[in-house]
């Protein structure tokens, strides 16, 4: 096992430490983990069932374990594992690893710091205060205010507590009790966290009112106005609407200018949910898709997504400057002491509504650090220019077809086997091409050749949800896509 030996030579303690456990396991995660996946023809998953897999794994905790079985369990947690790092983890809306990224990572672990105060975490507090201020300028919040959080639904919680607390600051202090019946507006193609922080924060699902999306996805605005005179007719007060910037399913961009007149008439908080697509900020090409989020009053960003971080990186961000602290500060006596020798305002802990919060920012700077603003453009421009490629090929491809153009980098379309090409397309051929995608993504998984999503939407049945988010992904894995895709589907 490893172990540290003390002694004393000239009045000093001195520390022999013996990691050969660290040493051979980070050989193994270099060796199978980091380079193995990135092999194009290794595998995505090795997959299991799960009571396979709790057959398999030694996963008891009773007993004292020797270093050599130790690593035969790591052995084995790589080799189940799904390999997001693969090019062709086509499957969520994160993917892809470099070496910068997984250095900062790594680098995180073993320093293992809380930033809440400066006098703990000095690097990466003014680390993370230069991050998030490049973040707020490419948005446009010039003189604004920012926090990393623990993912993206969190990020558009506070969006709902903040917006709340502007309108109505007592509500720190008094609680939900005094406060008129709010409801937030969203659209009904926004991310399903806009429910959690509804039930969380005790405005209720019953007051999330669903705003209609056109037949591309985007957020109906002249539904928007209709619903907003329509909840104030019924009592109800609005105080924020949640625009999306890359919507999960489609990838689509709400008009955030056209949105921004809408809350601006009627005195509305604006966040803007950008958690997936809000990284076309990084390019002079793309970030016209968000054309209006300057006039938004907060955003969710998650780096973690397209620009490719590990996880966790999300941030939540604001044009008002001291609205976090004033909306979650507690002042604790123990922690945030003001007559410290520093000065105090970097001690960033209070704005956050967690007390230890891990350090989610190296990894990012470290990746910027290494490629720089045009580093990161071109990998952003070359998710997208694939997305393209993709589509394209979709379209001229028989046996496939395009569900919606991509806005951003998701492609969406629907294989159709040979046995049902040239059919008639009644309500019966309809439900049976609703089993394919699930029928194809089944074989892929347990070949371990790739993995991509499906899901029905609406009046859609099951189609192929391709996200492409992979830093490394080029032309050539999309080739394979639809390749691999007909392979598997073509006898169906």
């Amino acid at each position: 096992m490893s172990h540290q030996s003390n002694g004393v030579s000239n009045g000093h303690i001195v520390v022999e430490t013996h990691h050969q456990f660290l040493d051979e396991l980070y050989k193994m995660m270099v060796r199978d983990a980091y380079d193995g996946m990135k092999d194009r023809d290794s595998k995505v998953v090795e997959f299991k069932h799960p009571k396979e897999l709790e057959a398999m794994l030694d996963l008891g905790l009773n007993k004292e374990t020797s270093d050599d079985s130790l690593l035969k369990i790591c052995q084995d947690i790589i080799k189940y594992s799904v390999k997001t790092g693969h090019p062709r983890f086509f499957n969520q809306l994160y993917g892809g690893l470099d070496d910068y990224s997984l250095g900062g990572s790594w680098l995180t672990e073993v320093l293992n710091t809380s930033v809440y105060t400066f006098e703990v975490s000095p690097v990466f507090t003014v680390m993370e205060k230069t991050l998030l201020q490049k973040m707020l300028d490419l948005i446009g919040f010039t003189d604004g205010d920012a926090i990393f959080t623990p993912g993206g639904s969190l990020a558009n919680m506070y969006a709902l507590n903040v917006a709340r607390y502007k309108r109505f600051p007592d509500v720190k202090k008094t609680g939900v009790y005094g406060l008129p019946k709010l409801c937030v507006l969203t659209s009904e193609k926004g991310h399903y966290s806009m429910k959690k922080g509804m039930a969380f924060l005790g405005i209720g699902l019953d007051n999330l009112v669903n705003v209609k999306a056109d037949d591309k996805g985007k957020m109906d605005v002249q539904d928007l106005e209709n619903k907003i005179l329509q909840v104030q007719s019924e009592g109800k007060m609005p105080y924020l609407v949640n625009a999306t910037a890359g919507t999960t399913v489609f990838g689509v961009y709400d008009p955030l200018d056209k949105i921004a007149d809408i809350c601006q008439k009627y005195g509305l908080w604006m966040h803007v949910d950008g958690a997936w697509g809000g990284s076309a900020l990084l390019s002079k090409t793309y970030r016209g898709l968000l054309k209006g989020i300057d006039r938004a009053d907060s955003m969710t960003w998650n780096p973690h997504k397209m620009m490719g971080a590990p996880l966790q990186s999300a941030a939540f961000l604001t044009r008002h400057k001291k609205l976090l602290p004033e909306c979650h500060s507690a002042n604790a006596a123990y922690l945030f002491q003001q007559d410290k020798f520093y000065d105090v305002s970097y001690d960033t802990g209070d704005k956050s509504i967690q007390c230890g919060r891990k350090n989610d920012c190296l990894k990012l700077w470290m990746m910027w650090k290494a490629k720089g603003d045009v580093g990161f453009e071109k990998d952003i421009d070359n998710l997208f220019e694939c997305s393209r490629y993709l589509a394209k090929s979709v379209k001229n491809k028989e046996g496939f077809e395009l569900v919606v153009e991509p806005e951003c980098t998701n492609v969406c379309f629907w294989y159709i086997p040979v046995s049902m090409r040239n059919h008639p397309r009644d309500a019966d051929w309809w439900q049976r091409l609703g089993k394919v995608a699930p029928k194809i993504k089944e074989k892929m998984t347990k070949d371990g050749t790739m993995l991509i999503g499906y899901q029905p939407d609406g009046e859609r049945v099951n189609f192929f949800r391709m996200i492409i988010s992979n830093l490394e992904i080029v032309k050539a894995d999309m080739d394979f896509v639809i390749s691999e895709i007909d392979r598997l589907g073509k006898d169906l």
